[in-house]
């Protein structure tokens, strides 16, 4: 709790919480008593939320600290998680335990393959779990690893050819790491979380600093740039969708524009995943 709300404060500017910025500042953003004064509380009270001391702190607290700190979204979700699992409430709403070794439905599998644009399934933890052909041709990078279920954050971090398919490595880098943060909140207590995050902080300095940035993120749909080491660029519009009959697992269907130049990429990308050697 401390990190996250320290890190929040240190995003907002005086000018954009609409306090006069004059003299010198010790901390980046916001003092403590400069949130304390904008959610309506002392200032003492507020620095001992901040420090984790959650017993008994109301919902309304809480969403008055959220308009002090202009949080999003997600971000005001990640605040009451943090507090229902520091105020002992977390265990309500803890997610069940799914076995370690995952198998596809068949139905599933066969629900992604009646899809004809790249399909994948993926839990909160960034393992890519389930495709169907075209998905797999186009995250064929991920499946080259012969050791570790497909991962996401493993592959942008540890591996060099994400520098080559995410042409903005950057960003993708901070979305991957916001919404693994993003899962360590809904559930604290995920073991294979808590050992992707010890094996990625011990191998790469950008995800270790990354992951000290606290941001957190809902991801639902939007434009991504891809290159494939095949068919090239792709730009394609994607929607996810969490599946309510798997617990922590969602969807991810991406989609061209219909006569656009990643259309085409697709049509290729689809011929060359018909290939028996792509197909093994």
């Amino acid at each position: 709790m401390h990190d996250f709300l320290t890190s929040r404060r240190a995003k907002v500017t005086p000018a954009e919480a609409g306090i006069p910025s004059g003299g010198t500042r010790r901390v980046p953003g916001l003092r403590r008593g400069e949130v304390a004064a904008l959610a309506g509380m002392s200032v003492e009270y507020y620095a001992k939320l901040e420090r984790g001391a959650l017993a008994g702190v109301s919902a309304g607290v809480l969403e008055a600290i959220a308009r002090a700190l202009r949080l999003d979204d997600a971000e005001r979700a990640h605040l009451m998680r943090l507090a229902q699992e520091a105020n002992g409430s977390g265990a309500l709403l803890r997610p069940s335990r799914r076995a370690r070794q995952w198998t596809v439905r068949p139905g599933l599998q066969w629900s992604l393959d009646a899809i004809t644009a790249p399909a994948i399934v993926v839990n909160n933890r960034s393992d890519l779990l389930a495709a169907n052909l075209l998905g797999r041709a186009m995250h064929s990078d991920l499946f080259a690893d012969p050791v570790h279920t497909p991962n996401f954050a493993r592959f942008t971090f540890l591996d060099a050819a994400a520098r080559r398919f995410y042409p903005d490595w950057e960003r993708f880098a901070e979305m991957t790491v916001a919404n693994l943060r993003t899962a360590a909140g809904v559930d604290p207590h995920d073991k294979g979380l808590h050992d992707l995050v010890g094996e990625l902080s011990t191998r790469s300095d950008e995800f270790r600093r990354r992951w000290g940035s606290h941001d957190v993120r809902i991801h639902g749909a939007g434009i991504k740039q891809f290159h494939h080491h095949v068919v090239g660029d792709l730009s394609l519009a994607y929607e996810t969708m969490a599946l309510v009959a798997e617990e922590g697992l969602r969807m991810t269907v991406y989609t061209a524009e219909p006569g656009s130049p990643t259309a085409d990429a697709l049509g290729l990308l689809a011929s060359w995943a018909a290939t028996p050697t792509v197909r093994s």
